[in-house]
């Protein structure tokens, strides 16, 4: 007789010879023995399967976000008067804007490098990010290197054009290419540094269209090029953001921005019109479709509360309490989606 016991997913038969049995051919006679080997062996594997649930259905790690303060949602506040509201946002670092959005990068060059590195030891912070779009993706080395002695590891820009604005379809497809290779010394000076260019998804450049970004996807071979994701550039393609997530996967997502679209973004609206482009201030995106976009990909790169101002260069809201504020607000509701969607 066969007795089949099922072992973490593997099927073991035991053959069991009983005395008496009709098949009469040529067998040894099973002796007490025998008949006790067999019964602890069957013992042992039904043993063995009551534990095999434990080994089967280990839990997977909670799945958590890292975010990164955007020194420009405080305007050309003091740097440091932002530092100490990392912490208090629950980021782990800071993300260094220049004009014409904040002055903090024109800050630090002002008081030079030690006095900067001393301000941050003052206040347990650190720089990860810096975002340069004024300096194009060709324009960026200097940066690297001033970036890479603060343990800094993102720089944010723009992808430009190749010549098109907002390519797709085959067009996109060659002009991804053509970047990708005028990139390439940037790319190795990249590698050199230990630094990530992320080039964000940007309206009228060429990492704008789905096309483009799925392109960048299937052509990009460096760890140390990525895109800044950006759903408010995607607004006209809303329903595309979150397999644009999963096709371009953690390894092309280094930095993501939390902002949706809003009329706010390049004219003057009310208040509350303006602040929609922060999550959970009434805009129209679900980010628990997002969120659980980012949990498949099991994303580990960085994520920034953001808005733009309406002029550019003024802080989001009078008081850096209100600010902090805000931007608390809005990681609640994330974190809300984030919990709804486990």
């Amino acid at each position: 007789m066969t007795t089949k016991f099922l072992v973490a997913h593997f099927t073991i038969s035991v053959t069991v010879s009983i005395h008496g049995s009709s098949n009469r051919k040529k067998r040894r006679k099973t002796t007490p023995t025998d008949q006790l080997m067999n019964r602890r062996t069957a013992c042992k594997l039904m043993g063995l399967a009551a534990l095999a649930p434990q080994f089967s259905c280990s839990k997977e790690p909670t799945f958590k976000l890292r975010y990164v303060l955007n020194s420009a949602m405080y305007g050309e506040m003091a740097l440091a008067d932002i530092l100490p509201e990392i912490k208090k946002t629950g980021s782990e670092s800071i993300d260094i804007w220049r004009r014409v959005h904040g002055n903090q990068r024109e800050q630090i060059t002002e008081m030079g490098d030690e006095a900067c590195k001393a301000l941050l030891q003052t206040h347990d912070a650190k720089i990860s990010m810096s975002t340069c779009y004024p300096l194009g993706p060709t324009g960026l080395q200097e940066e690297m290197v001033w970036l890479q002695q603060y343990g800094g590891k993102i720089i944010v820009t723009g992808s430009g054009r190749y010549p098109d604005s907002e390519p797709k379809g085959d067009a996109a497809k060659t002009q991804v290419k053509k970047m990708l290779e005028v990139l390439k010394p940037h790319i190795a000076k990249a590698e050199e540094t230990g630094i990530t260019i992320a080039l964000e998804n940007h309206a009228n450049q060429l990492l704008y269209h789905p096309d483009s970004l799925r392109y960048f996807a299937e052509f990009n071979t460096s760890n140390h090029l990525g895109i800044a994701f950006a759903p408010h550039h995607l607004y006209k393609f809303e329903e595309e953001i979150p397999q644009l997530i999963r096709d371009l996967g953690d390894q092309h997502i280094p930095f993501m921005y939390f902002q949706e679209h809003s009329e706010g973004i390049y004219g003057k609206v009310p208040k509350e019109i303006e602040m929609q482009q922060l999550p959970g201030f009434g805009g129209g995106l679900d980010y628990r479709l997002i969120v659980s976009a980012l949990r498949d990909i099991r994303y580990s790169g960085l994520v920034e509360i953001f808005m733009h101002p309406t002029p550019r260069g003024i802080p989001i809201l009078p008081t850096i309490k209100e600010i902090t504020g805000a931007i608390n607000q809005s990681r609640s509701y994330i974190e809300e989606c984030l919990e709804a969607t486990a």
